[in-house]
């Protein structure tokens, strides 16, 4: 079986709208304690999803990596990783 990585991001910065490298990521609102119940959110064919908790909206961008994010450090983790 794959292993499959589903990063995680928060918007801490209260940023509009996230630009990401990916279409499935997990939304967790702020970092802990501000966090809402980290939920996930697949944007199938389309290029963007809105959080249902905290109204974030997430843009994919392909020309970012599954790594990155616009603005910067709003990736949390990677495969269950903690980011530098």
């Amino acid at each position: 079986m794959a292993k499959v990585t589903t990063p995680h991001f928060a918007n801490d910065v209260g940023a509009e709208k996230i630009f990401v490298g990916v279409r499935e990521l997990q939304c967790m609102g702020a970092r802990a304690p501000y966090d809402h119940p980290h939920v996930f959110l697949d944007m199938g064919a389309d290029s963007q999803i809105l959080c249902p908790y905290c109204s974030t909206l997430y843009v994919h961008d392909p020309r970012l990596l599954e790594n990155e994010s616009d603005p910067r450090d709003c990736l949390v983790s990677l495969a269950g990783e903690a980011t530098a």
